[in-house]
């Protein structure tokens, strides 16, 4: 999943340089969902180790 968030950011960050605003806008959103989706998971997996 941190895999699909990097690559989402680096498709906003090109989308953005390239002059596609909603496009670049869009892909960091998706980009910055899936980080906060895996971040928590994650942090669960962790807790249930213990």
């Amino acid at each position: 999943m941190l895999r699909y968030a990097i690559i989402f950011l680096l498709i906003g960050l090109v989308a953005g340089v390239l002059g596609f605003g909603g496009l670049a806008a869009g892909a960091a959103g998706i980009a910055q969902v899936l980080f906060f989706v895996f971040l928590g998971l994650a942090v669960i997996s962790f807790l249930k180790r213990r």
